[in-house]
């Protein structure tokens, strides 16, 4: 868990702070002083740290702290909706959950910890945090989809051990309510575990991104989900399984009922996202974001926790929120997301109806003539922009063209990369100002009276297949229109390497597309050169 934390602390830090240092700093963003942060945040721990050396009222100031802990968690969640107070979130969340570890750190002493649960939780928290830290600080912009999905898999193992760890300790002494969240704690645990696992594995290319199509898939999951419930009843109620003539001792049968719940449950989260295409995998990662808070709001039940409680819930409802946005964005239904693509075709492949035609090849000399004539003109980043790091060619080249007089503004899918945001911290990185950068739905409707679009290692969301080809994958995903421009330069690496979803781009063979080879970074630096 520690070492979930320290990732979380990382990361934030890594896409927001250190890509806007004062170094790299917009002229109309504000000065700040989040150092000043500090004063307020010393105080409160501060104080915590008298009353424990005073030995007055610990436990109330304890509780005082956790409610601060939980109000700065929420804030946090506020200012990360919106670039412009990003950072702030940042700061108010790393203040959480320092005022959380406080919190619950005076809790062990009310309850008489002594000096040896402190020192197995600070070396423990150490190892933790300074192997989370280690591995954060090496990952790039475009690994950060792959190594979240990982790092979720900590959460789903931490619900499992800490469950099985207040089982074990506390046989035949549980209520029904706690043993009721050692189960869930237990079956959320285990689907979030391999579920990210596997989403890890098809975002790395350890796995092939189409889905596992095993007959009568949904009857498999139904049949597991039955498995499930049926445990349940006699982890609770040991009783029932005696009824069917099975002797077994209660404490027995409910072992066995949770690591059935162990067993069934990580094979229910593997088969649940291994059936999920990589086209989704963007939506996959926020479901399981939501997963890995309903794990720790129950153990946060378990361990009578409000804190972690309170915090989980945050956790899920905000994951639960953004993948029914992104299933939105994506015209996937959310239900089959979940469950794995329940009630959904398993036929489909991904593979789109043959194309006739040609592709147009151009060059960067005619891109920058056709640039240098137009008045209006949009970008669209994807994926490949991120892998070649062309993000500040790209931002110099739309500040010398609106430098110019023109109209320049980039337009985003709510699903760029392969992670909700990626494209947005990137084009953050490059200190491109907000106000030229749009949402799909703010600017999907203009590209018909734009000159020039620029289309940078973008295919699945700007594909025309989505709207024209009902034997793709991705049809019925609201996508870019960026066919409907006057004339569209698309930058690829080579023809033929196809998008996540692992399919051809028809608006390639378009009369008013020209395809311009080569990495992105090589060909935006030599667009930036000419101009």
């Amino acid at each position: 868990m520690f070492c979930f934390m320290a990732v979380n602390f990382i990361f934030p830090l890594f896409s927001l702070n250190c890509f806007l240092v004062i170094g790299n700093r917009r002229p109309e963003d504000p000065e700040d002083f989040f150092g000043l942060y500090a004063i307020p945040s010393g105080l409160l721990v501060g104080g915590l740290v008298a009353s424990y050396l005073s030995g007055n009222n610990l436990d109330t100031v304890s509780g005082s702290v956790a409610i601060a802990s939980a109000i700065c968690c929420i804030a946090a969640i506020a200012g990360l909706a919106d670039q412009k107070t990003a950072r702030t979130g940042n700061v108010l969340g790393i203040a959480g959950v320092t005022f959380g570890l406080a919190s619950t750190a005076a809790d062990m002493s009310v309850i008489g910890a002594g000096s040896s649960a402190f020192g197995q939780v600070g070396l423990l928290g150490g190892i933790g945090a300074a192997v989370g830290a280690s591995v954060a600080s090496k990952v790039g912009p475009t690994e950060l989809p792959q190594t979240v999905a990982a790092f979720h898999s900590l959460v789903g193992v931490a619900a499992m051990a800490g469950a099985a760890g207040e089982y074990l300790g506390n046989v035949g002494e549980l209520d029904a309510g706690t043993m009721s969240a050692i189960y869930l704690a237990t079956f959320i645990g285990g689907i979030t575990f391999t579920g990210s696992v596997v989403a890890f594995s098809k975002l790395s290319g350890m796995m092939k991104s189409t889905p596992l199509a095993l007959p009568a898939r949904d009857q498999l999951n139904l049949g597991m989900v039955l498995v499930l419930a049926a445990g349940m009843a006699s982890f609770l109620d040991p009783a029932l399984v005696n009824a069917v003539n099975i002797n077994a001792s209660p404490e027995a049968l409910q072992l066995a009922s949770l690591g059935l719940n162990a067993v069934v449950s990580t094979i229910l989260g593997f088969h649940l996202v291994a059936s999920i295409g990589g086209a989704d995998m963007p939506v996959v990662i926020t479901v399981l974001n939501s997963y890995s808070g309903w794990a720790l709001c129950a153990e946060g039940f378990l361990l009578g926790n409000p804190l972690l409680a309170q915090v989980g819930a945050l956790i899920g409802f905000s994951g639960a929120i953004l993948t029914w946005i992104i299933c939105e964005a994506m015209g996937r239904s959310i239900i089959a997301v979940i469950f794995g693509g329940a009630g959904t075709a398993a036929s489909k492949s991904g593979e789109a109806t043959v194309i006739d035609g040609d592709i147009t090849i151009g060059s960067v000399d005619n891109m920058m003539e056709s640039l240098l004539e137009a008045k209006n003109i949009i970008i669209v980043p994807g994926y490949g922009l991120a892998v070649a790091q062309a993000q500040f060619a790209i931002a110099d080249i739309a500040k010398k063209l609106k430098g110019m007089g023109k109209s320049v503004r980039f337009g985003i899918h709510p699903v760029a990369g392969r992670m909700p945001g990626q494209l947005n911290v990137l084009l953050a990185e490059a200190s491109v100002p907000y106000d030229m950068v749009f949402e799909m739905d703010e600017i999907n409707d203009d590209f018909g009276d734009t000159d020039v679009t620029l289309v940078i290692g973008a295919s699945d969301t700007v594909s025309s297949a989505a709207e024209d080809d009902p034997n793709c994958s991705i049809y019925g995903m609201p996508v870019l229109r960026v066919w409907k421009s006057h004339l569209v330069f698309v930058l690829k690496r080579t023809i033929g390497n196809t998008g996540y979803a692992g399919m051809e781009n028809p608006i390639l063979f378009k009369d008013n597309v020209e395809v311009v080879l080569g990495d992105a970074h090589e060909t935006c630096e030599a667009l930036r050169s000419a101009l």
